[in-house]
């Protein structure tokens, strides 16, 4: 029985929802939302559904029964490319015109969106016809590597076991349209965190992060530098010379895997209350970042047993055969 039969026979919302088996307030809404001035009807609430789930969910831009779909259609029989028909249309068209395309959206409508015969039809207009989209770097990262880098799987088990002190987990946080950029250093055991002024020109070019972690790092008493963990960012490049200058080793995560930092990745999250998002972070002195530093290392931490890191590193570095100072 049809919601429009039980409004004819003039039922309660509540006496349809009971023989619909719904909630009252599905039936109340559906009666607001679909119901004409002359009164409900299947057909009327129907259109009005469609309708405005179309308002709600627009076409995508290369929708089958668009023009430009046809323009590009026409261009793949042609044995166009993908990127000859974006740049095609990026000559004619001025930006922001609806007929402007990336060919990564051309991409994504031959593979994703056509099914059984027009996709076989889209698919064989590409050059090498694969059934999948294949990537041209076949898995491989294509930016260049750096060289002669230490994979964390190299890394002793002492230290991923947090079992000695003195290894340290380091990253780049930037600041607005990264025109500057702050280095952070988080000790794995006690969790404490050293903060780096980076220079305002070119803050993460290899040459600065390095003159810029080896001041930082030389501060740290050296029974404390044993190894550094850093993701596979191109600023740290010349981590030979770095560990050359301060005998600390250098591993380096694998890449898109910033779980292998957790510490670091952890810590820049309470650092960036201070430090947020968006804004310029080269105004800040050194003596500002020690201050913040100073203030964050001396919050008890639950996983140091309510003890803050400063207490714990310490306690580490008095417990060493050789110990001095922590200077920021």
């Amino acid at each position: 029985m049809t919601l429009a039969s039980l409004v004819q026979q003039k039922l309660g919302v509540r006496e349809m929802a009971l023989v619909m088996g719904r909630s009252p307030s599905t039936i109340s809404r559906e009666l607001q939302r679909n119901a004409l001035p002359s009164g409900y009807a299947s057909a009327s609430a129907r259109a009005c559904a469609q309708q405005r789930r179309r308002q709600a969910r627009p076409l995508g831009k290369l929708h089958r029964h668009g023009v430009l779909f046809d323009v590009v259609h026409h261009f793949l029989r042609e044995r166009w490319s993908p990127e000859q028909i974006a740049l095609t249309l990026a000559a004619i068209y001025p930006k922001g015109h609806e007929h402007r395309v990336s060919h990564e959206t051309i991409y994504n409508c031959i593979y994703a969106q056509p099914v059984g015969e027009l996709k076989r039809e889209l698919i064989a207009t590409l050059r090498h016809a694969h059934n999948k989209r294949v990537p041209r770097s076949k898995g491989q990262d294509r930016r260049g590597q750096i060289p002669d880098m230490l994979s964390i799987h190299l890394r002793p088990p002492e230290i991923e076991d947090r079992q000695f002190p003195g290894h340290w987990e380091g990253d780049l946080i930037k600041g607005a349209a990264n025109a500057s950029a702050v280095g952070t250093l988080v000790e794995r055991t006690s969790r404490l965190v050293m903060l780096v002024k980076l220079p305002e020109f070119k803050p993460a070019s290899a040459a600065n992060v390095l003159q810029a972690f080896t001041d930082k790092l030389l501060s740290i008493a050296a029974p404390m530098r044993q190894s550094m963990t850093y993701d596979q960012g191109r600023e740290m490049a010349m981590h030979k010379e770095l560990s050359k200058r301060t005998g600390i080793a250098v591993y380096f995560c694998d890449p898109h895997s910033p779980w292998q930092r957790g510490s670091n990745e952890n810590m820049n999250g309470l650092v960036r209350q201070y430090l947020p998002k968006g804004t310029d972070l080269s105004v800040h002195s050194q003596e500002q970042l020690d201050a913040i530093a100073d203030q964050i290392n001396n919050r008890p931490r639950k996983g140091l047993g309510v003890r803050s890191p400063l207490a714990v590193y310490r306690d580490l570095l008095l417990n060493r055969p050789q110990h001095s100072t922590l200077v920021h």
